[in-house]
């Protein structure tokens, strides 16, 4: 399905291992970890360095096809989903640790690098990358940039946007730009923010410096549990008001936590209605007089059990159940759909009712685990895919938790991303002026819309058809922008 002169010419500088074609060698593509979407890639290249990335896209661009750029395929939104007349572009091989510099606190990495493995080469010099989402194990630094990914320690930490210094990125014809600096800050305009979250759409990511943070001298993790998910949502934001700053605080409602307590058994209390785990990290001191305050804090808003991690083992434990969260759902329906919108703190009680409401409407059981401490929700929707129509009642009920996220004033993502599930929310969340911004950057980088086409920006064609912005005079906006 691909032209017969890119085959030939990506044949001339590739190894034959590194371009795939067969139907065989193209399945383990068709989808990221959002399987409800599928879609056979044309063909697949697995370069080896930054050159033969420049090659790849150079020779595509000649010949005007389509490169969808992909890590380690563990993403949310369908970001990475090939298209059938597209080139995939698989960053998998370029994983390696170029530098760590522990006295300037950074490390120096290819994008195939996964996240978890920073914070392991970092580990002898006492330090570690501070970014961890739950799929660390797996999940690549490259794909974390894309989708700006958060993870349990966000709140305290800051998102991937806050921990990369320096990013080297080809364009889709092929110039090598270098984006940020290892300085705090650099003149012109700040293309390094742009990068992240660009979800691909920009250029391909072939180089990335992290900042890299010293190990805390003690984290302490508390538990505590509540009889309802509006006690639970209302703890956190008292938490917050008295001061505090947990390194991470997390959520989890009774579904989910009886199915992470079945799967990793980390001692979760199985009667209650909410739990979350708040982790205060620093020196000694500041860690004990952060314990007490939180306890004192959990208790008055009703928390009707306490515990606090004696010792490393056991937070490693409480914190074990929270990761394998999605897996541990997993067990207990044939599909699940991972929602990411993120809300105001004060919300979270009004948003949590509101979602047990839509899943008593839909007939369809809602996990909720998620960041509570940035208002970064994660509800898990249990479907059947197998069962018609399911699928797209658990779409419209998504799209239903979004729009109820928007109207809180909040956003339809937190570090997920947007690819193609929440296309059409984002008609929702941004007017056509903003919109129309968006185009005009992504024209900037890349003007013929090879890369990523159709993920992450709405055309505003798509959003006047959906009835989700307001068009003048009954005419399309703009009729003369690309359609991404």
């Amino acid at each position: 399905m691909l032209p017969s002169v890119l085959l030939t010419g990506l044949r001339r500088f590739l190894p034959k291992a590194s371009l795939l074609t067969k139907p065989e060698q193209l399945v383990p593509y068709e989808c990221d970890a959002l399987s409800a979407y599928r879609q056979m890639p044309a063909a697949v290249a697995l370069p080896e360095d930054e050159i033969q990335i420049a090659k790849i896209l150079r020779l595509c661009h000649q010949c005007n096809v389509p490169v969808v750029a992909r890590g380690h395929g563990t993403g949310l939104s369908g970001g990475a989903l090939p298209l059938k007349n597209a080139l995939l572009l698989s960053l998998a091989k370029l994983n390696k640790i170029i530098h760590i510099d522990p006295l300037s606190r950074i490390a120096k990495v290819q994008p195939g690098v996964r996240n978890l493995a920073i914070s392991q080469a970092a580990a002898p010099h006492g330090l570690y990358y501070a970014p961890d989402p739950s799929s660390q194990i797996a999940c690549s630094i490259g794909g974390n940039v894309a989708e700006n990914s958060g993870g349990i320690h966000c709140l305290k930490y800051g998102l991937t946007v806050h921990n990369v210094l320096e990013v080297r990125v080809v364009t889709m014809d092929g110039e090598l730009l270098t984006l940020g600096s290892q300085a705090l800050d650099s003149p012109g305009y700040d293309l390094l923010a742009l990068i992240n979250g660009s979800e691909g759409m920009l250029g391909v990511i072939t180089e990335i410096t992290v900042k890299l943070l010293a190990k805390p001298e003690r984290a302490q993790v508390m538990l505590a549990a509540f009889d309802s998910v509006e006690k639970a949502g209302h703890a956190v934001g008292e938490i917050i008001a008295a001061g505090i700053i947990p390194a991470g605080l997390e959520m989890m409602d009774k579904l989910a936590i009886r199915a992470a307590e079945a799967y990793v058994h980390a001692g979760y209390p199985d009667n209650a209605e909410a739990l979350l785990l708040i982790e205060i990290d620093g020196v000694n001191e500041e860690v004990s007089d952060g314990i007490h305050v939180v306890h004192d804090v959990v208790q008055r808003c009703g928390a009707i059990e306490i515990r606090t991690a004696t010792d490393d083992a056991e937070r490693a434990t409480l914190w074990a159940g929270r990761k394998a969260a999605f897996p541990a759902v997993g067990r207990i329906s044939p599909d699940y759909y991972c929602m990411d919108g993120t809300i105001p703190r004060s919300k979270l009680p009004e948003v949590l009712r509101r979602i047990a409401e839509l899943s008593k409407e839909y007939g369809l059981p809602v996990a909720n685990v998620f960041h509570a401490g940035d208002g970064n929700l994660h509800p898990l929707i249990l479907y059947d895919a197998n069962k018609a129509g399911e699928l797209t009642k658990t779409e419209e009920m998504g799209g239903k938790i979004l729009e109820l996220c928007i109207a809180v004033g909040g956003t339809i993502t937190g570090e997920h991303g947007v690819g193609i599930e929440k296309i059409n929310q984002m008609c929702s969340q941004f007017a056509t002026p903003e919109l129309e911004i968006f185009h005009a950057l992504k024209a900037a980088f890349d003007p013929l819309g090879l890369l990523n086409p159709g993920k992450a920006v709405p055309s505003l064609y798509r959003c006047a058809e959906l009835g989700a912005m307001h068009v003048h005079h009954g005419q399309l906006p703009h009729p003369e922008l690309p359609r991404f």
